[in-house]
C-alpha cells in the first residue's frame, strides 16, 4: 500500500523563481495541538523573493541541508486535529508561519500546524482575501503598536509605500490611534489612498512627526523625521542609525492569533483593505514570483494549490 503524498513547493538551490520546484512529501497526521490544513491559498510576498534568491540563505539565517520551504501566511480548512485541539474539521482558519529556517512550505496542499497560532475566518470573507492578512496585517499592527497614539492632537504620520500591503493597512489602524495619517505613493495610486481616509503626497518632504517606512530600500532613511520623532522600517538589515532624538525602531513579525482573528473580521466588514491581483495554480509559482519580483503591484498573486 502506498504511502499518501502532497504537493508542496520549495528550494534546494536559490537561484531565483526557476529554482522552485514542486515536490510530493509524504502526508502527516497533527500531533498534540496541532491542525492539517488543506490550504486554499497562499499569497506571495517581497520577503519570498528574498528566499528564493538565495540572500536569506547567504546571511545564515537559512540552513536546510535537502530544501527550504517557501511562503508565510495562507488559509484554508482544517481537515484533521491532533490531540487536544478544539477546532473541528471544515473550520475555515488563516494563519502565518514566521521563521525562514525550514522544510516546509505554506504553498502546498497541506499544511500542518499549531492550532493556537490560527484564528478562524468569518464567513463573509473569502479565503484567498483572507490568505493576505496574516503577515500584512499582523505587520500592519505591530507597526502601529510601536507608534502607540498620538502624542499630540494633529500628529502628523507619513506613511511610505502607502498603497502596498503593510502600508495601507498600517494606515487603517493608524488612524483608530488619532494619527493625522498622510500616505506617500505614486501619483496615480492617490484615489486608493484618499479612499482609506489619508492624506496624499508623492514627495516625502520633512518634518513629520513619525515616519513609517515600509519601501523596500527604505532610501529616505529618517530626513523626513522631526527632531524628537519616531521612525519605524520594515527592514531588520537597513536599520538607520538614531540620531536627533529620533526613537528609531523596526519590524519583526510575529504570529498573535486574538490579534489576528480582530484583523480577519475588519477585512470581512471592509475596515481593512484586502487586495488580491491575481490567483494562480501551484504549477505555476515561478510565474507568481517573477511577477512580483517586477514590482509596481497592487494586491497579491494568491497561490491556490
Amino acid at each position: 500500500m502506498s504511502t499518501p503524498t502532497f504537493r508542496t513547493a520549495v528550494v534546494r538551490t536559490p537561484n531565483g523563481p526557476d529554482s522552485i520546484e514542486v515536490i510530493d512529501v509524504p502526508l502527516t497526521e497533527p500531533g498534540p495541538g496541532q491542525v492539517r490544513v488543506a490550504v486554499a491559498a497562499s499569497p506571495v510576498n517581497p520577503t519570498d523573493l528574498g528566499v528564493v534568491g538565495g540572500f536569506f540563505h547567504t546571511m545564515g539565517m537559512i540552513n536546510q541541508p535537502e530544501h527550504t520551504g517557501l511562503g508565510w501566511d495562507f488559509a484554508g480548512v482544517v481537515d484533521a486535529a491532533g490531540p487536544g485541539v478544539e477546532l473541528t474539521t471544515g473550520t475555515r482558519v488563516a494563519g502565518v508561519v514566521v521563521g525562514f529556517d525550514r522544510d516546509f512550505s505554506t504553498f502546498a496542499e497541506r499544511l500542518i500546524v499549531d492550532a493556537a497560532d490560527l484564528a478562524v475566518v468569518p464567513d463573509a470573507l473569502d479565503l484567498a482575501a483572507a490568505s493576505t492578512v496574516p503577515l500584512s496585517g499582523l505587520s500592519a499592527a505591530q507597526i502601529v503598536d510601536h507608534l502607540g497614539e498620538a502624542p499630540t492632537e494633529g500628529a502628523r504620520l507619513l506613511v511610505t509605500g502607502a498603497a502596498g500591503a503593510i502600508g495601507a493597512n498600517v494606515i487603517a489602524l493608524a488612524l483608530d490611534r488619532n494619527w493625522q495619517v498622510t500616505g506617500l505613493a505614486r501619483a496615480a495610486d492617490e484615489a486608493f489612498v484618499r479612499g482609506l481616509g489619508a492624506d496624499f503626497t508623492v514627495e516625502a518632504g520633512q518634518g513629520w512627526d513619525a515616519v513609517v517606512d515600509t519601501s523596500s530600500q527604505q532610501e529616505w532613511g529618517l530626513a523626513p523625521v522631526r527632531d524628537g520623532g519616531i521612525f519605524v522600517g520594515v527592514r531588520p538589515n537597513l536599520v538607520p542609525e538614531a540620531e536627533r532624538g529620533i526613537s528609531v525602531k523596526t519590524l519583526m513579525a510575529e504570529s498573535d492569533s486574538a490579534r489576528l482573528g480582530e484583523l480577519l473580521d475588519r477585512a470581512a466588514s471592509d475596515r481593512l483593505p484586502t487586495r488580491v491581483h491575481a490567483v494562480l495554480p501551484l504549477h505555476e509559482i515561478a510565474e507568481a514570483y517573477k511577477a512580483t519580483a517586477k514590482g509596481g503591484l497592487r494586491g497579491r498573486y494568491v497561490v491556490k494549490p
